[in-house]
């Protein structure tokens, strides 16, 4: 009985640290803001980029990015079109700053489509970044990308922000986004560790892409798992850019929130254990990056864990109400860390009253959750839903 109430009370701890580990997170970077001081830059050169758009099936938005693209205010990049299993007789860029490929045999993968890419450069580019097929680029996105490269860093993640805000799950597909990109992102790399990857808006040196990624095959969502956990466990940090924009097209329709979602989940168990890979690598090497990094890869996605402290709270209720309270605290400490990251964001009102539809969305999550198994047969043609989530 012993046990049993020994494996319970690790599985709680497991469960509840979740909630109070993003404002640990914060008090560390508050910490580390005061007494450390930004990088000087190291490296002047301005980096030359290979900016890789990748398309399966799908072209209508092609042309609004690459035109977003264009408007780049900087002068050494080229845009690479990889449009797999696509019907490419309508595209027509008339500039030489955009190659359109069009693979000989289907690709079905986001890493076959970069290394496409790669293979193909007109000139032996000393950076790339990734770009997805609906995204929109500020016109500063690789300048501000340049920052954190001039100081040394070899790879960066900048910020993908609403495209659009106009049903009730874009809005809350946008909040939860505003909340990994403010603990994933900004305040986890400020505490010493590595921002996660997002599966776009990223960039990094061609040299480490090829190295990390280059003997290996990934296929389905979450490369940028892959990616991220190769870069981590050799020793790099991934930057966060804050004002690296790309615009992003959320969420709109239940079906597509379930199905986008099925697929995150699924990769989540499919990578989670790299948590542990990197966890005990920080430990040995007395890294603060890969130990923050392996503990925020074991975290669930946020409905899981949520759900899961309401449910031992509940159940505490009738067998131990103190427990319940440390519970209901735990519980209170994450509202208030996701309202800190709403605050310190840039957050439409849109999204502030979609709140209230948090339910709702918990509840196609759940769905999803359901699905997870097989998230895999799910074609990788949706328009929207193959995104991979950081």
């Amino acid at each position: 009985m012993k046990i049993l109430e020994w494996i319970g009370l690790v599985i709680q701890v497991g469960i509840g640290y979740n909630l109070v580990f993003p404002v640990f997170l914060l008090l560390i970077y508050g910490l580390r803001k005061a007494v450390i001081f930004r990088r000087p830059a190291v490296d002047s050169t301005l980096p030359d980029y290979g900016i890789i758009v990748t398309a399966y099936e799908y072209t209508a938005q092609l042309p609004a990015v690459v035109g977003s693209l264009l408007q780049l205010n900087y002068d050494r990049y080229h845009v690479y079109v990889v449009a797999d299993k696509c019907d490419i007789s309508n595209l027509h860029f008339p500039t030489d700053k955009v190659l359109l490929l069009r693979p000989e045999q289907v690709l079905g993968s986001n890493t076959r489509s970069h290394f496409y890419a790669i293979r193909r450069f007109i000139r032996p580019h000393t950076h790339l970044t990734i770009i997805d097929s609906d995204n929109l680029t500020d016109p500063e996105y690789l300048n501000e990308l340049n920052a954190y490269f001039n100081q040394g860093y070899e790879a960066v993640q900048g910020v993908r922000e609403a495209k659009n805000l106009d049903t009730t799950l874009a809005c809350l597909d946008a909040a939860r986004d505003i909340y990994y990109h403010f603990y994933d992102g900004k305040v986890l790399f400020g505490a010493g560790s590595s921002a996660t990857l997002a599966g776009s808006g990223m960039a990094f040196s061609t040299g480490l892409y090829e190295k990390v990624l280059g003997h290996l095959d990934v296929t389905g969502a979450g490369f940028d798992k892959v990616l991220q956990e190769g870069i981590v466990s050799r020793g790099y940090r991934i930057a966060f850019a804050g004002k690296a924009i790309v615009y992003d097209e959320k969420t709109t329709g239940s079906d597509q929130l379930v199905k986008q979602r099925a697929r995150w989940i699924n990769t989540w168990f499919k990578y989670f254990a790299y948590g542990f890979k990197i966890l005990f690598k920080g430990i040995t090497r007395f890294s603060l990056n890969q130990v923050l990094f392996g503990l925020v890869l074991l975290r669930p996605p946020l409905f899981i864990f949520l759900l899961l402290s309401v449910f031992f709270m509940l159940l505490h209720l009738l067998i131990a109400p103190v427990l319940s309270l440390v519970w209901l605290i735990g519980l209170v400490v994450f509202v208030l860390g996701f309202y800190i990251a709403l605050k310190s964001s840039p957050t439409d009102p849109k999204i502030y009253q979609s709140l209230v539809n948090i339910p709702k969305f918990m509840f196609y999550q759940l769905t999803a959750l359901v699905n997870a198994r097989r998230a895999n047969k799910i074609s990788v043609a949706t328009r929207q839903e193959d995104k991979t989530q950081g």
